[in-house]
């Protein structure tokens, strides 16, 4: 039926096709034999420039004076010589046809110059003669070089008028991109407001009613921390970075946090309306949030003194003598401290307990710290929590945090505090491993730290240890509640076999910031006065008694 056959290479978007080229010679006819034809090509080693400049070997565009333009019809790229320069950008040397330059003074019709014409490698200056000035690259563009004073006089204005007016432009141009940029801000500060959970955040506080908790702005957190100054950085660990800063005039801590887990964002806003109603002496208080950054923003009360990984590393160098009483008191208020958040309706698991987060303000009293990036109930993590030496051998198997977990880090602190050793030695033994082993063999005491082997007697050092090693035990539902290991504590540091002999005064070297102001240069840590610590712990035991009976 069809008298005639076609084989076409073409652009489809020139084509149309009819019915009437099966029966006819129309097609030719139409386009008089001819359609426009398109050829393309690329060197299709590598997917782009940026690919293919990683081998220098296969690399196709040769010389110096080449440059790679990606493949438009897939990938690849295709080589070109650079402005100035002609010839195979795929050769290398120009003497063998490789892009050479070009002497555009050679060509003036293609490169018009009506004063002197200089080549340049890549390009021409195209000058007036001396005596001149003005245009050479078109037809009477030079001139004598002399104008009358009021032409002068009439350039230096017009130059006024335009500078002036290319200075408002510029002033305009850079005004609108801040507002540009100030609107994509605050678009990106509602993006993380509503992706760290702020909406359920408020409509939380809203049900609950006055749970004293603010929402700081981020411009305030800003300006607190001047952008995050390194001046004001007081801390860091696995879960963020803390700042001094002063906001509403009231010095606090404010917590950089990692980012969150999409899937934890509701637990996650459930934890800071539990944490800001908890209230106990010996936890650092929450005090608000701002969650228009990238990472939640944690605000605290700020602790003035020291941590105890800072007391134990001066009392390992042997700087002052901490008394047993004391330490055993750290730990009571430590343990009571993480017995409340995990006896809470809702339990919060710290999940890195550690001397570091033990703060020790006025009068050595212990406040737990570096919450708000923890996690509520019992949780499957994505990612290693804790600190190596203080982490439970149980959560490195499941990463199942649970409350258990934080007891086994608390055993480790008890026997930091009755050794002065570090958790994990030079040889990477860990102070736990090597305490059970001691106790097996009868040999504990030759572990214990010498300053205090004298301030009670071996029953109660016993029962210590014990209490220690129970903290430790495997598997992890052996292990006693943070509540009982706090009130065995309490019981043992007022005991009448226990010296209660007064702590020696502590003077550490002050902290300096230089953005805070502080010009202080010691600071008392703890004095003979100061015996607020000490007294909530009598209370503590009369009111835990009278509750017995």
């Amino acid at each position: 039926m069809t008298p005639c056959s076609y084989a076409v290479l073409m652009d489809s978007s020139n084509f149309t096709f009819s019915t009437a080229y099966l029966t006819s010679t129309e097609f030719n006819t139409t386009y008089g034999g001819q359609a426009p034809l398109v050829l393309d090509w690329a060197i299709r080693t590598a997917n782009s420039c940026e690919e293919a400049q990683k081998n220098l070997t296969s690399y196709a565009c040769k010389g110096d004076n080449t440059f790679c333009l990606n493949s438009t019809n897939g990938p690849g790229y295709i080589c070109n010589c650079k402005k100035g320069y002609q010839g195979n950008p795929y050769l290398q040397d120009p003497k063998d046809g490789g892009c050479r330059d070009i002497n555009e003074c050679e060509d003036d019709m293609k490169y018009p110059c009506h004063g002197e014409c200089r080549n340049k490698p890549g390009d021409f200056d195209c000058i007036c003669p001396v005596g001149s000035r003005g245009n050479a690259a078109i037809p009477g563009g030079c001139q004598k070089d002399f104008l009358p004073l009021k032409a002068q006089v009439a350039i230096g204005v017009a130059a006024c008028v335009l500078a002036g007016l290319f200075a408002f432009l510029g002033w305009e141009v850079i005004r609108h991109k801040r507002n540009i940029r100030k609107q994509a801000l605050l678009r990106q500060t509602d993006e993380f407001f509503q992706q760290h959970g702020g909406q359920l955040l408020l409509e939380m506080m809203k049900a609950e009613g006055n749970v004293g908790f603010t929402l700081y702005k981020r411009a305030d957190i800003e300006i607190a921390t001047k952008n995050f100054s390194k001046g004001h950085i007081i801390g860091e660990g696995g879960q963020g970075t803390v700042y001094k800063a002063v906001l509403d005039g009231i010095v606090v801590a404010i917590k950089r946090c990692k980012e969150i887990d999409e899937s934890r964002k509701m637990d996650f806003v459930q934890e800071l309306v539990i944490l800001c109603r908890v209230n106990h002496p010996n936890i650092v208080k929450l005090l608000g949030c701002c969650l228009q950054f990238e990472a939640p923003m944690l605000v605290y009360e700020f602790v003035e003194n020291r941590t105890l990984q800072e007391l134990l590393d001066l009392q390992r160098r042997r700087r002052f003598r901490v008394t047993l009483a004391t330490r055993l008191r750290v730990a009571a208020e430590s343990a009571d401290a993480l017995g409340h958040i995990h006896s809470l309706p809702h339990p919060i698991l710290h999940g890195d307990v550690k001397p570091a987060n033990i703060l020790l303000a006025e009068g050595l009293v212990a406040k737990v710290s570096d919450f708000g990036c923890s996690t509520i109930d019992e949780k499957t993590q994505t990612v290693l929590k804790g600190t190596p030496g203080y982490i439970d051998p149980e959560y490195l198997l499941e990463y199942q945090l649970t409350a258990k977990n934080d007891v086994y880090s608390f055993g480790v602190i008890l026997l930091e505090l009755l050794t002065g050793k570090r958790p994990l030695s030079k040889e990477s033994k860990t102070l736990a491993s090597m305490f059970q082993e001691a106790m097996a063999g009868g040999t504990f005491l030759e572990l214990l730290d010498s300053e205090i082997l004298g301030e009670a007697s071996m029953g109660v050092l016993r029962q210590v240890a014990v209490l220690a090693i129970r903290c430790l035990a495997l598997p992890g539902t052996a292990r006693p509640a943070m509540r009982h290991v706090a009130a065995e504590i309490r019981r043992l540091a007022l005991s009448d076999e226990v010296e209660q002999c007064p702590q020696p005064p502590l003077e550490l070297e002050c902290l300096s910031f230089s953005a805070m102001g502080s010009m202080c240069t010691t600071s008392l840590l703890y004095t003979e006065g100061n015996t607020s610590g000490v007294s909530d712990l009598d209370n503590k035991t009369v009111m835990s008694r009278e509750f017995a009976r």
